[in-house]
């Protein structure tokens, strides 16, 4: 009885590479991923697989968005007594507020 493992997926030299893209874009659709590069090794991976990680990845750690009305009223303070100010009245200067309306200047041109 033989106990067969699975080949470790094939690693091109950069020159390989190079010479054989086409080929290694082919391998990476049928195939899987291929890998580019000993020392610093890169992965050649179909876009459409590396949407599907990523965006795996990513609702995995981002919880599910809340709309903004619904935060404001779970995270509302309560058990707070505080009165909400009603004054309207402002003490900053309203720039213009004391000219008179019918001075303005007219169109000369």
């Amino acid at each position: 009885m033989t106990n067969q493992q699975p080949e470790p997926p094939r690693t091109w030299t950069v020159a390989e590479a190079k010479a054989r893209l086409s080929e290694i874009l082919r391998l990476a659709e049928e195939e899987g991923p291929q890998r580019i590069g000993l020392r610093k090794p890169f992965l050649v991976v179909p876009e459409h697989q590396w949407q599907n990680h990523t965006n795996l990845e990513w609702r995995r750690r981002v919880p599910e968005p809340m709309p903004m009305g619904k935060w404001l009223v779970e995270n509302m303070p309560r058990g707070l007594d505080f009165e909400i100010p009603r004054d309207r009245t402002s003490d900053r200067p309203i720039p213009f507020g004391d000219e008179d309306p019918g001075t303005a200047v007219e169109d000369v041109g």
